[in-house]
């Protein structure tokens, strides 16, 4: 089941700041949605482990991420794939763009994911739902511990 995300948020921090909040481990760890464990890999791999609701299936993903970083500070393309066992698999992208506003900055996203699996039977709407919520979740987050609103753990 293939699925797409697309959105934007206003960041209240310059362009370079937001660019090395989204490279930074610790920061990424404070706003996923159910993550344990972020790892840096080298400079363009992570490893993630991240415990997810969908519906009535709970799975521990663990999975990689791959950055692909030659239009920095612009933006970057990320690919990533996730293993939750017998709940399914998910794998897929992103493009982030990130564009100076009067010191501000403006993120934009198009995510695409591919899910198979226990996941993929509980239905689009469904899916769709949890993934637009995660994806919330994760930038109000993200926003807050980059601007400083929140208290970085």
């Amino acid at each position: 089941m293939a699925l797409e995300l697309n959105d934007s948020i206003l960041i209240d921090a310059p362009r370079d700041q937001v660019y090395a909040a989204l490279n930074d481990p610790e920061i990424l760890k404070q706003a996923i949605p159910g993550c344990e464990e972020l790892t840096q890999i080298s400079d363009t791999e992570l490893e993630a482990k991240v415990v997810l609701k969908i519906g009535p299936v709970k799975a521990r993903f663990n999975g990689k991420v791959t950055l692909d970083k030659s239009d920095a500070p612009g933006g970057f393309s990320l690919r990533g794939e996730g293993s939750g066992g017998v709940a399914g698999f998910a794998k897929g992208g992103a493009r982030v763009t990130l564009e100076e506003q009067d010191g501000q900055t403006q993120l934009s996203y198009t995510a695409t994911a591919d899910v198979g699996g226990k996941i993929a039977q509980l239905g689009s709407r469904l899916i769709m739902g949890t993934a637009r919520k995660l994806s919330e979740s994760f930038f109000t987050k993200f926003a807050a511990v980059v601007t400083g609103s929140e208290p970085q753990a």
